[in-house]
């Protein structure tokens, strides 16, 4: 690696990788200012840890920024709104907070002075990706340093090399890669890169001490949660409530393969209950107030919001586009859902909303109808054969 030096912001998480980081880039000659950026999931006694391994290790400065609002703010809120779920299960857990990390990192490195940023990913995952491409677009001036992914390091090479030279080793080194974030959690590493092995037993059975069932009432305003049980809460508090609770049932727990922005394919284990469940109840919700076509068009685009989202493109303009006809989706998506927690699972049991679309007034499904008469219901049906007809006769002919 080229020598360096001059001041350096480091995304600090306090595990392996970024542990490493900090006596390497020292040893480059770099003066490493270290920055841990909150974006949920972790207590005080964590960022407290965090700081304290920060120091042992030689930063020249600890920084801690508070952005689980930012995160909230600029993507949780199109995730929810959007019904994002990456192949279908995985609510994107990692991926908007890396970005957010990113964007902090960028502030602290200029209220710095600093000439470069590190951070500490592998050349094998999604995050290098994220990272590199919002450090690229925010600061082209500043010089991005990466010793895990130019050494190719191995998780047992950092260990040792931490120990050669007596530096604390974080607690939960080994053969697992944890994310804990406002969106959920996730696990990487070891089970994960064998598709036929399955999880350990904290991802696969609800806990034994699990509460009994109960239910909940989710308050809703243009497509967003804004309250829990009656009680307003902002947006970072109460996915943090909610997710505390689905947590307690063991909900939100599995398993997810997909494409990574690389090419090759991943796996992960997570546990992301709220996330789960906030859009499973606001898909719900969107049913009773959205037209067939309002919810069919915004589902696509927001599926390729979700894609880019995840493979580190966040500044693509498209997605400030798909961002604004979102939003406009939302007008009337507001209301009350009503889910039941259970061990291990959740079900959106009632919804309600002063702009539902679904009115006894003009008919009940399978039952009554008011706006139209039997003969123009037989009519009707009569037309909407014609083109199945029309086709079908077309097939006739050329069987003959």
């Amino acid at each position: 690696m080229q020598s360096r030096s001059g001041p350096l912001a480091l995304a600090f998480s306090g595990g392996l990788d970024t542990s490493y980081c900090v006596p390497r880039l020292a040893e480059d000659g770099w003066t490493v200012h270290t920055v841990y950026v909150d974006t949920g999931g972790s207590s005080p006694e964590e960022r407290a840890a965090i700081r304290r391994q920060a120091h042992a290790l030689g930063a020249a400065s600890h920084q801690e920024i508070d952005a689980r609002g930012l995160v909230y703010d600029r993507f949780v809120r199109f995730l929810v709104q959007g019904n994002v779920l990456r192949g279908e299960v995985y609510p994107l857990s990692v991926a908007a907070e890396r970005t957010q990390q990113a964007l902090s990192v960028v502030d602290a490195a200029r209220g710095l002075g600093a000439r470069a940023v590190a951070h500490g990913s592998t050349g094998a995952g999604n995050d290098q990706v994220r990272f590199d491409v919002a450090l690229r677009v925010l600061a082209p001036e500043l010089e991005i340093v990466t010793p895990i992914r130019d050494l190719g390091l191995t998780r047992e090479q950092a260990i040792a090399y931490l120990e050669r030279l007596g530096l604390p080793v974080p607690a939960s080194a080994g053969a697992y890669s944890v994310n804990r974030g406002l969106w959920g959690t996730t696990w990487g590493g070891g089970w994960t890169h064998d598709t036929w092995a399955g999880p350990p037993a904290e991802l696969l059975e609800p806990p034994a001490e699990a509460p009994p069932p109960r239910e909940i009432v989710l308050g809703w305003q243009r497509g967003l949660p804004v309250s829990l049980d009656g009680e307003a809460l902002g947006g970072p508090a109460l996915v943090s409530r909610l997710g505390d609770l689905c947590h307690a049932y063991g909900i939100g727990r599995n398993i997810h393969v997909g494409e990574t922005a690389l090419g090759i394919k991943g796996r992960i284990g997570f546990e992301a209950g709220a996330a789960l469940l906030l859009i499973g109840a606001h898909r719900e919700l969107e049913k009773l107030v959205l037209t067939r076509w309002q919810a069919f068009w915004k589902d696509q685009l927001a599926r390729f919001y979700g894609d880019r989202l995840h493979e580190g493109q966040y500044f693509d303009p498209s997605l400030r586009d798909i961002e604004a006809l979102i939003t406009s989706s939302q007008a009337r998506v507001s209301g009350d859902t009503r889910v039941r927690l259970s061990p291990g699972r959740f079900q959106v049991v009632g919804t309600r909303s002063p702009h539902s679309m679904m009115d006894a007034s003009v008919a009940t499904y399978g039952e009554e109808n008011h706006l139209w008469t039997g003969a123009e219901a037989r009519a009707f049906a009569r037309v909407s054969a014609v083109p199945s007809l029309l086709a079908a006769r077309a097939a006739a002919v050329d069987h003959r």
